[in-house]
Formats: structure tokens, C-alpha cells, sequence
């Protein structure tokens, strides 16, 4: 599996613009790529789909095991892995899961991005800081980003020889290819009208200013890994109705091939076009941003009625967990009435930010056994009433407050479930 992890020492420092441009550039000399996220995350890999035409996976070295991520990340197109946060940044208490994690599992390069824009010969003990501290990670190079000037990337570039890292591209600054974001972070893909003008800047930008010839070549240093078998979360029906569009697009692709791979049906429908529930076995509501559209959602009748009505079993993650509740509060402090199947008032009104990896045991439920799971919200509990649905603990094995409710057929929680814990 060739391939490579482009990596950072921090968030925000340009790791998406550069994926998608790397994507977008191979794809236009009409090479077949691949694109993967490191860890959870809904947003980037519709981004890296429609950079590149092909299916993005997530890969979590936290929440997934080995076998797992090696059977997602097998095949024979250059595999590109955005990673998540720092290089070494997971979760508590030793960062595990972190892209270096990843790394590691696959025998992946790294391609390091460092934002250049506030330093000049500090960046050679920066650069030499990520080299040195884990032997066992090979670096296919670096990338300098967001460089002010000719002059500015000689700096960089001098203070940089004695180490003898290759320096495969400098992108200059460009506002123009900054994503915007929300309080969960950026816009998703299909809420942006300039979207292909957007990927195709970014590609600009990469095939100007970086070496694409030795990014090859790093690519192919990869070791190649046969495909693996692995285990498979059960299909919680024969048929399984999915919400999916902008307000419930939450739903990982790895979980949803399981249950095809088992011989579900997946019939997807769409509750801000006031789809009626479609007839099914299983009726599941995944996360998305309810909330910005809480008000739409309430007026839409067909929906909400047959959501009410539905005999099937019915799930909620998240946003999907909110709109199964009796009331949701939006940010400006309007109250929507939702289904009204779990006795549960949640507000926007009153932020707070929950996050973090959850291991979930059911107490009942559609999903029997232990999960790996991941929480982010900033949704506030005015009040929850009735059966909790799992136990809780956080990624450092603490106990945490039951999660979730179930009410009969109906249930759901805040959390991503991920993957099966043995």
C-alpha cells in the first residue's frame, strides 16, 4: 500500500489545504489516490471525496483495532492520510491514537507541514524536535506553509540544511483558501457552493509550489500490505432507514459497509425535505447540526409525523439523540418542539463543550455489547428522564455518568459509536 501521512505539530497549520490539493493534483495527471482521515471526524473526508472522486475512510488508532485499520487502509492506489491535531497528539493519558500511532501500524512516511509565518531559524530546532523524538517514524520530508516572502523562505530554508530533511514544497500565504467554520468546526463539503474552485486552488497551489515528482517517490517507499479480514459490527436490522442530508450527515462509511457486507439494505432519506420515514426495521438518526436547522425540522409535518408514528426500531446519535427528545433550544433561545419520544430537553442556548473518546458498555438497546465511541458536542442536557442506555468511561477508563436513554423501542445517546471493543 503506498502512501504517506501528512502530519503537523499543531492544529491549524495547514494540513486539510495540503491534503486536498495533493489529492486533487495527482487526480488531475489522471492518477487513481485515495484519501483517509486519522482518528473521528465527519467533516474532511467528504472533502477528500470530492477532491479525488474516491471513497474516504476513517482510521482511529484509538478506537479501532490493527486488523481493522489495515483492512480499511489495503489496496494498491496511493493511500494520503490527513492526520488529526499534532503528530503526537491522542488521547490521555499517553497519546494514544495520535497520527504517529498510525504511522507506525501502516509503515507510512510522514510529510510534515509547518506553519512558517510567525518564525524564522526557530524552525530548524522545531523541525529537529519532530525528527529526533521517535526514532521509529520515517519522514518523507517537509512542507513549509503560509511563507511571507522570497526572503522569508531563504531563512527557512538556510536554517534548515544542517539537518538534511528534504524540503519538498513553500506555500506562500493565500486567505483565499481558508475554510470557514462553525462552533463543531468546518462547513461540511456539501454546504459549499464554491467548493470545486476551492479544491482546485488548493491543487494550484501544490502543483506550483511543491515537488510532486519526489512525493511520488516517498509514496512508493511505503511497504505494500495484503488486504485483511476482520470483524464486522451486526446490521441492527435486515432493513435500516438512515436520515442523510446537511443536518444528519454524520455516519461512517466503515460501519454502513459492515452492515451491506452483511446483506442490511440501507434505504437513506432526507427529514429537511420532509421525506416521511421510509418502512424499515430500524429507523436511525445520526449526528449532523440539527440544531441550525431545528426550527425547519419542527415545521416539517410529514416527517415528524411519521418519525412519531414509525413502528420501527428507532436510534439517535447526537443531533439525531436531540431531535428524538421533546424540545430543542436553538442558539438564539428559540424552543422547537422535537418527536417526543425520549423524555429529553437539550439547549444551544447554553453552550458547553463535551469531548472525548468513550468506551460504552449497552445496557439495551439495537447495539449489544461494548464500543469504542467519541463524543463532541456543545449541546447543554436541560433534562433527561428514564433508562440510561450505556455505561460510560473516558479513554483513561474513569467512570463517567450513564449515557443516553432508552424508552422502549427508542434510544439513542451524544455518542459516535466506532468500532467493537473485544
Amino acid at each position: 500500500m503506498p502512501g504517506l501521512i501528512v502530519a503537523a505539530p499543531a492544529s491549524g497549520s495547514g494540513k486539510t489545504t495540503v491534503t486536498l490539493g495533493l489529492l486533487r493534483a495527482l487526480a488531475r495527471h489522471g492518477e487513481r489516490v485515495r484519501g483517509a482521515k486519522s482518528g473521528p471526524d465527519y467533516i474532511d473526508p467528504r472533502f477528500h471525496e470530492a477532491a479525488c472522486g474516491q471513497a474516504c475512510v476513517n482510521l482511529d488508532a484509538w478506537a479501532m483495532p490493527e486488523l481493522r485499520i489495515q483492512a480499511l487502509a489495503a489496496g494498491t492506489d496511493p493511500l494520503i492520510v490527513e492526520g488529526a491535531m499534532g503528530l503526537f497528539d491522542g488521547a490521555p493519558p499517553d497519546g494514544k491514537g495520535s497520527s504517529a500511532d498510525l504511522a507506525r501500524l501502516l509503515g507510512l512516511p510522514v510529510l510534515l507541514v509547518i506553519d512558517a509565518a510567525r518564525m524564522a531559524q526557530s524552525v530548524a530546532a522545531l523541525v529537529n524536535g519532530f525528527l529526533a523524538h521517535d526514532p521509529s517514524l520515517t519522514f518523507a520530508g517537509v512542507i513549509l506553509n503560509r511563507v511571507g516572502s522570497l526572503r522569508h523562505d531563504g531563512m527557512l530554508r538556510q536554517a534548515l540544511a544542517p539537518l538534511a530533511v528534504p524540503i519538498l514544497g513553500s506555500i506562500p500565504r493565500e486567505a483565499a483558501l481558508v475554510h470557514p467554520s462553525r462552533h463543531l468546526g468546518l462547513v461540511q463539503a456539501s454546504e459549499r457552493p464554491d467548493l470545486d474552485t476551492f479544491i482546485e486552488g488548493a491543487a494550484d497551489l501544490i502543483e506550483t509550489h511543491l515537488d510532486l515528482e519526489a512525493l511520488r517517490d516517498a509514496m512508493k517507499r511505503a511497504p505494500s500490505r495484503p488486504a485483511t479480514k476482520t470483524h464486522r459490527i451486526p446490521p441492527p436490522g435486515q432493513v435500516i432507514a438512515i436520515a442523510s442530508d446537511a443536518a444528519f450527515a454524520f455516519a461512517y462509511p466503515h460501519i454502513l459497509s459492515d452492515w451491506r457486507d452483511s446483506g442490511a439494505e440501507i434505504r437513506p432519506f432526507s427529514p429537511l425535505a420532509n421525506d416521511p420515514v421510509p418502512t424499515a426495521e430500524m429507523v436511525i438518526l445520526p449526528g449532523g447540526y440539527p440544531e441550525l436547522q431545528a426550527g425547519k425540522l419542527a415545521s416539517n409535518a410529514l416527517f415528524m409525523e411519521s418519525l412519531r408514528s414509525s413502528k420501527a426500531l428507532i436510534y439517535g446519535e447526537c443531533g439525531g439523540y436531540m431531535v428524538l427528545g421533546d424540545t430543542l433550544t436553538d442558539a438564539e433561545g428559540t424552543t422547537h418542539r422535537m418527536a417526543g419520544h425520549l423524555r429529553l430537553r437539550t439547549s444551544f442556548a447554553e453552550r458547553r463543550l463535551h469531548l472525548g473518546y468513550r468506551r460504552l458498555s449497552a445496557r439495551a438497546g439495537p447495539f449489544q455489547g461494548r464500543f469504542s465511541a467519541h463524543e463532541f458536542h456543545y449541546a447543554t442536557t436541560l433534562s433527561a428522564e428514564g433508562t440510561p442506555l450505556f455505561e460510560a468511561t473516558d479513554a483513561e477508563g474513569h467512570a463517567l455518568s450513564a449515557m443516553g436513554l432508552i424508552n422502549g423501542r427508542i434510544s439513542g445517546s451524544f455518542a459516535h459509536l466506532i468500532d467493537i471493543l473485544p
